[in-house]
């Protein structure tokens, strides 16, 4: 079965090889892609289709990987094709946009299957666990046996997959988004050092991590502002505020410039983009 990625960036990838330590041969179209994403393609091997038509006249299942304000026109693409597969769309986005785009799928006489990816790039096991939601949700699962992704089926309904991926990052992403916040504020108005001292106190380590938090989100914020607003618009349908998400979707964008940084910024500099933009309002 010939397995398709849009596409293979960090995440992406490590799903490809999962895909192909499964025995799969695993396709990827290069117009367009940067020059970060043909290194990692080429570097595991990847096979290229010529084209998006080509792409999709190959594959038996492509799987959606893209930043989550992309989903929609990647999976408009699709249609353009003539693709008669299986299309997994395991984007951060909300069980709303999911259903979306099984609704345009279903349209076009194309099986659907939603899916939620939870941890980093599969690259240890027991580390990402990928839930898959629809009518063919196992046969996507069995696509990754082989790797080091985990599959878990949540049943036929379309959404739960996304919905689970949402609740999920709304705290383990939010919460550092709020860390963020805490800590310009706290520089802001003078009083970083005797917060960090209390975060410190008996042996905690909370202020280092709390360091580390802000350094390492700097690279995916400019990804994380995105999932944020589709976490918000998540809370709002179930009948939760969305305010929290948005602010943190705004934090997010205040340092999504430190995108590809090397070296890795300092806390200062993270600090500096938060208290930048609110100075330039």
């Amino acid at each position: 079965m010939n397995i398709g990625f849009l596409h293979p960036g960090a995440m992406g990838i490590s799903l490809a090889v999962s895909a192909q330590t499964t025995g799969h041969p695993v396709f990827w179209v290069p117009e367009g892609r940067s020059e970060a994403t043909r290194e990692r393609a080429v570097a595991h091997k990847l096979l290229e289709s010529s084209s998006l038509a080509d792409f999709c006249k190959t594959c038996d299942i492509i799987i959606s990987v893209c930043p989550p304000h992309a989903a929609m026109e990647v999976a408009r693409q699709i249609l353009q094709h003539s693709f008669r597969g299986i299309y997994a769309d395991v984007n951060a986005i909300s069980p709303e946009k999911t259903k979306s785009i099984h609704k345009l799928m279903a349209s076009n006489d194309i099986e659907f299957v939603d899916g939620g990816i939870i941890g980093g790039p599969a690259w240890e096991p027991n580390n990402t666990w990928l839930y898959l939601a629809g009518e063919k949700a196992a046969e996507v699962a069995t696509c990754f046996q082989g790797g080091l992704l985990e599959t878990e089926l949540m049943g036929p309904e379309i959404g739960r997959a996304s919905a689970i991926k949402m609740c999920f990052a709304a705290y383990t992403k939010g919460s550092t988004a709020l860390l963020c916040a805490i800590m310009a504020t706290a520089d802001e108005m003078g009083v970083r050092q005797e917060l960090e001292k209390q975060w410190s106190r008996n042996g905690s380590d909370f202020a280092e991590r709390t360091h580390n938090r802000l350094q390492r989100v700097s690279a995916k914020a400019w990804r994380f502002s995105g999932e944020m607003e589709e976490i918000a618009l998540t809370l709002k349908n179930a009948g939760q505020p969305q305010g929290f998400h948005l602010a943190s979707a705004d934090i997010y964008s205040r340092i999504s410039k430190f995108k590809g940084a090397a070296p890795v910024p300092s806390v200062e500099e993270v600090l500096e983009a938060l208290k930048n933009k609110r100075n330039q309002v």
